[in-house]
């Protein structure tokens, strides 16, 4: 049982941002299986948002979660996302949309998506914060959170503004708690300030946690690398969920198998993964977390994580690894010299990269 939320069985969720495909469309007897393992395990949290998958995962949740199982068996969280609604009277039929889309009736948490600072002013002008209160005394919201990307010192101030928000989504990984772009360790110091709980999202930052250098991997031999990098996400005292974009079986299988039993860190592991980042930064890869946020409106139809991921792959100091991600890169229909410079994806990056420059060494680099 949960320590913060009695309903929530135990501290790890079913992101269902990265699930099984076939081409386009979601796997969804493979979805099946992977909920149905989940259920199974005695974890009962999902989360969705509505631009996942481009309103794919909210269907996919209807049909392999909500259809098959009684309501009051599972946690479901949803997520206001401003880059789908420009003016007040949007957001009242988006979620109504849905409710309907995930086949519910109320979400247990609704989160305020991706909050930034310039976003937090666009909710205030929007009644985007009084509109979900209204919805919470309706019944139809449980919990009111948000998920976070922005500075320690605007996280202080949205919490200082908002106190209607019970819990914070955060980018917490290895990497992350220590990077000073991402202030990972000092947004969680500012929930632990305000007393808000938290849930951990990207605990092995878009699967690059779990490709690490063979020298990096030698040091992990308890658990997985993706058992590492969520347990760690796992073990601060006011984290009672992390997250896992889970893709396949064999990732279901491996992290019930991490989370079934959790155990939080030692000081002896904390100590090793100190060795393991250094190994990691060495890399000096791109930090794309795959969130495909960038893709959606983009003119050129340039896959922009898939570019990077070929891009991280080609750096690799690896021939085999080197050669795969030139072969990745020239399967790419819409290479990163197509970029016209618009620079809307810069401003949907959750992760604040500088996208333009970075396609742009992408093209010289291949």
């Amino acid at each position: 049982m949960n320590r913060f939320f009695p309903e929530i069985k135990k501290n790890f969720g079913f992101g269902m941002m990265r699930l099984p495909m076939v081409g386009e469309d979601v796997d969804i007897p493979q979805t099946k299986d992977m909920v149905d393992a989940f259920l199974k395990a005695g974890f009962n949290y999902f989360d969705t948002a509505h631009p996942y998958i481009q309103g794919k995962s909210e269907l996919a949740v209807k049909e392999c979660l909500s259809s098959r199982y009684p309501r009051d068996s599972y946690i479901l969280t949803n997520k206001l996302s401003g880059f789908c609604f420009e003016k007040e009277e949007e957001i009242l039929p988006m979620f109504e949309a849905q409710l309907e889309a995930c086949g519910v009736e109320y979400f247990d948490f609704y989160l305020h998506h991706a909050m930034n600072d310039a976003r937090h002013q666009k909710y205030i002008d929007t009644r985007a914060y009084e509109i979900v209160k209204e919805l919470k005394a309706q019944g139809k919201i449980r919990h009111i959170g948000m998920s976070f990307h922005d500075s320690a010192e605007v996280l202080d101030k949205i919490l200082s503004d908002r106190p209607e928000i019970e819990v914070v989504q955060l980018q917490i990984n290895y990497v992350d708690w220590i990077d000073p772009r991402v202030q990972a360790e000092k947004c969680y110091e500012v929930c632990c300030k305000h007393n808000k709980p938290v849930i951990v999202m990207e605990p092995v930052k878009g699967g690059s946690l779990v490709n690490l250098p063979e020298n990096a991997a030698a040091l992990l031999p308890d658990y997985s690398q993706a058992g590492y990098a969520i347990r760690f996400a796992a073990s601060p005292e006011k984290v009672f969920m992390v997250l896992s974009g889970m893709s396949n079986q064999e990732q279901m299988d491996d992290n019930i198998a991490t989370m079934a039993d959790f155990k939080p860190f030692t000081p002896a592991e904390y100590e090793i993964i100190d060795k393991v980042r250094t190994i990691y930064q060495g890399q000096h890869r791109v930090p794309c977390t795959a969130c495909r946020y960038c893709t959606d409106g983009c003119p050129a139809g340039i896959p922009i994580p898939d570019v990077f991921a070929a891009f991280n792959d080609f750096k690799s100091r690896k021939e085999d690894i080197s050669a795969q991600g030139k072969a990745a890169y020239e399967a790419i229909e819409h290479k990163a010299h197509e970029c016209i410079g618009c620079g809307q994806c810069e401003n949907a990056c959750p992760q604040f990269l500088h996208i333009r420059q970075l396609l742009e060494d992408v093209a010289k680099a291949f």
